[in-house]
């Protein structure tokens, strides 16, 4: 049997590779979208997000997936107000319209949701 020479590369979480990735699959003029990732923590508060996730862009639709229909509910209320805080801390208008889902929350590695 041949064994590779090589080292296997570390574990790193996906949010670290993710927009690399996005980059080479979307046009140039999408990939501000992913700065979402990178911005939501702030934006939203350490207790949402625990409970909630960006998952994807539709034009200028954000799907965020959610942990409950408790928070569900509660995100309801809070849509405008998050929608300008996303916008706002991105320079300009990205997000028109957020849709939030009961979905999977994918956690970094030794982060508890």
């Amino acid at each position: 049997m041949d064994r590779k020479s090589e080292k296997s590369s570390p574990v790193v979480h996906i949010g670290s590779v993710l927009p690399g990735i996005i980059r080479t699959c979307r046009k140039e003029s999408d990939t501000p979208m992913t700065a979402v990732w990178d911005i939501w923590s702030g934006v939203v508060g350490e207790a949402t997000a625990r409970n909630t996730q960006p998952a994807a862009f539709k034009g200028r639709l954000l799907l965020v997936h959610v942990s409950s229909s408790v928070w569900l509910h509660q995100l309801q209320f809070m849509k405008l107000e998050l929608i300008e805080k996303i916008n706002t801390a991105c320079g300009y208008s990205l997000v028109a319209e957020i849709k939030f889902k009961i979905g999977p929350l994918e956690s970094e590695p030794g982060v508890s949701p």
